[in-house]
């Protein structure tokens, strides 16, 4: 039985390392989130001024001030809900230039498939999601490219988290040529490439710190994807093992010492970097906002997540980012 074990958390780790989109960071990130994200508005019930009117005073009138307040506390309350949701409101895609058919192949907690699933979230993209077996990949058998995401739009082949979402952009939304974006283009750009060379390689040592750390992030493989319980029972035990082993030997790459020091140090920079801003894209996200969500989001949940947010400032943007990106915009099988 241990040696069964052995050759399967082997397999398993070849068949993960050759399986993510950058041959720096080929390592899955097998770990499930899901969360509501609705924007909240806090309510103030505003008194009636009954008890001003005199004892003569017909009962009628009380009503109408009851009334009055009523209709006041609702407009309030109706306004905030109103200004908040204009406020995180989803970035507007004009229904022509929407493709017709968009298939992601992914695995469920790979953090460039959730860049691309914060981008196809945020712009309201309908998209039909094909769980990848990390052991067979016969889902993705019809590629050349054998690794994920893979998005085909429209029949069009699309690879490469960053390169996807360029192209996406520019089918979306043509660029303006101006040159007073430049600046915000510039550190847009310096930003999607940090989470690309620095944010990814952080994740791993934490997601896997510890033999039920990396458990708990092989969850998801029970409720997503075709496999069979004995794929599941796989991936899931030798799956964690193999992974727990493989994030050592990152964290020696990267010269990582403390891993959640290193993930803290990490958020931080990011906060900094907003430099008091709701969003690094101003009011609303950028493509650096939806990359570095993206590649938080799968780890939000889990231990490492739930440390990242108790030990820095990241929260309240995280939260915003929720609110702003909204719901999933997939398609439900």
């Amino acid at each position: 039985m241990r040696r069964a074990s052995t050759l399967a958390a082997s397999s398993l780790s070849r068949a993960i390392l050759s399986s993510s989109e950058h041959h720096h960071y080929k390592i899955l990130f097998p770990a499930a989130s899901s969360f509501a994200a609705n924007a909240g508005s806090s309510r103030r019930w505003f008194s009636s001024p009954v008890g001003s009117i005199s004892s003569g005073g017909s009962p009628s009138a009380a009503k109408v001030v009851l009334s009055l307040g009523c209709l006041a506390a609702s407009a309030a309350a109706g306004a905030s809900l109103l200004s908040e949701k204009e406020a995180y409101a989803k970035e507007p895609v004009k229904l022509d230039l929407l493709p017709k058919e968009v298939v992601l192949y992914q695995y469920e907690s790979c953090p460039f498939c959730n860049k691309v699933k914060a981008f196809l979230d945020y712009y309201d993209v309908p998209y039909k999601v094909v769980e990848v077996n990390p052991l067979s990949k016969k889902e993705i058998k019809w590629s050349d490219y054998k690794k994920v995401p893979i998005l085909v739009v429209d029949g069009e082949q699309l690879q490469d988290s960053s390169a996807i979402i360029d192209q996406l952009r520019n089918k979306l939304s043509p660029p303006a040529k101006s040159s007073s974006l430049v600046d915000g283009d510039d550190e847009e750009k310096k930003w999607r490439r940090w989470v690309d060379d620095h944010l990814v390689h952080v994740l791993s040592p934490n997601i896997y710190r510890n033999t039920s750390e990396a458990l708990e992030s092989f969850d998801y493989i029970t409720s997503n994807g075709n496999f069979s319980f004995s794929e599941k029972y796989t991936v899931k035990y030798a799956g964690a093992a193999a992974m727990y082993f493989v994030s050592k030997k990152l964290k020696k790459k990267y010269n990582i010492t403390d891993e959640r020091a290193a993930l803290y140090e990490a958020a931080e920079t990011w906060v900094d970097a907003l430099d008091g801003r709701e969003f690094l894209g101003g009011s609303k996200p950028n493509l650096a906002d939806l990359a570095v969500y993206g590649v938080l989001r799968p780890i939000r949940y889990l231990r490492s997540g739930k440390d990242m947010v108790e030990h820095t400032r990241i929260d309240e943007w995280y939260t915003r980012m929720e609110s702003a990106v909204g719901e999933s915009s997939r398609i439900k099988a």
